[in-house]
């Protein structure tokens, strides 16, 4: 039974040890509160939770907190992919929610189970899920002062392993910011959220990089195929190199393997095999 978790790269100056211990804190506490629901739920609804509360945690660019675009307006997209089931779903550029990622886990009871843009918001709606807005007064002072000029990397997610041996990841996302409006990030699609019965990875980081390098789902197959999780990683990180590919993962194997990887510094994670462990 293990979980691990990420919070994206430290996007703020790294020199802010005040921010920087403060997102460590919060990581530790999501972390220890997740391996306790793992306790008493599968890997499916322990994600969702997981992520669910990084969403909440507004030193994150998930929910609560998350990026403005170069419209003013704020879009969120979110996945989940259940190991057991093969099922996938997702909301992608959805407006005025709290938690994109619960929309995600709901759409797992439909057919159609990714939606984008008025179909997400009228589905969430239509499904009980009220209005919010995820606009921080931070936020909005740097889209004002155009500070995302710079790319900003900020992603949650969460891998995690049952008691039953089952896998699951969820990853959210409120973009890079200043973004086209209607650009779509890795993390509603497999390529930045991935798990079956074999691993489950969860990325963060340049989506458009991590899309193009369909990293969560190489690594997950080449895992299937035999491969060990740290060789699955590194092979396909190193593929991103010809186009320096910006992203980092973390993931879990059913042997209990947990690993995390990225190809730049200052990624920001953590994980609970039975004693918390938090990183940069």
């Amino acid at each position: 039974m293990k979980l691990i978790i990420h919070g994206g790269f430290f996007s703020e100056s790294n020199t802010n040890q005040e921010v920087k211990k403060a997102k460590q804190d919060a990581l530790r506490e999501i972390v220890t509160l997740g391996h306790k629901y793992l306790e008493s739920h599968t890997a499916a609804q322990t994600v969702v939770y997981a992520v669910h509360l990084l969403e909440d945690c507004d030193l994150f660019n998930a929910g609560t907190g998350s990026q403005i675009q170069s419209d003013g307006k704020i879009r969120l997209s979110a996945s989940l992919m259940d190991g057991k089931t093969q099922k996938f779903s997702g909301v992608i550029n959805i407006e005025d929610v709290k938690n994109p990622i619960c929309i995600a886990e709901k759409l797992m009871e439909y057919d159609d189970r990714v939606l984008s843009g008025l179909g997400a918001n009228s589905f969430a709606a239509n499904n009980g899920f009220t209005y919010y807005n995820p606009e921080i007064p931070q936020r909005r002072k740097e889209y004002e002062k155009k500070l995302s000029d710079s790319i900003r990397l900020g992603t949650v997610g969460c891998v995690a392993l049952d008691i039953y041996g089952d896998i699951a990841a969820a990853t959210s996302t409120g973009g890079k910011g200043f973004e086209i409006p209607g650009r779509v990030s890795d993390s509603a699609t497999t390529a930045g959220n991935y798990a079956n019965a074999f691993a489950g990875v969860s990325c963060t980081g340049v989506g458009e990089d991590i899309t193009s390098g369909s990293v969560a789902t190489k690594i997950v197959t080449r895992v299937t195929d035999g491969m060990p999780l740290s060789v699955a990683t590194a092979k396909t990180l190193d593929e991103m190199k010809p186009y320096d590919g910006f992203a980092g993962i973390i993931g879990i194997c059913s042997n209990g393997d947990i690993y995390h990887a990225d190809t730049h510094p200052y990624m920001v994670w953590a994980l609970h095999d039975g004693e918390v462990e938090v990183f940069e």
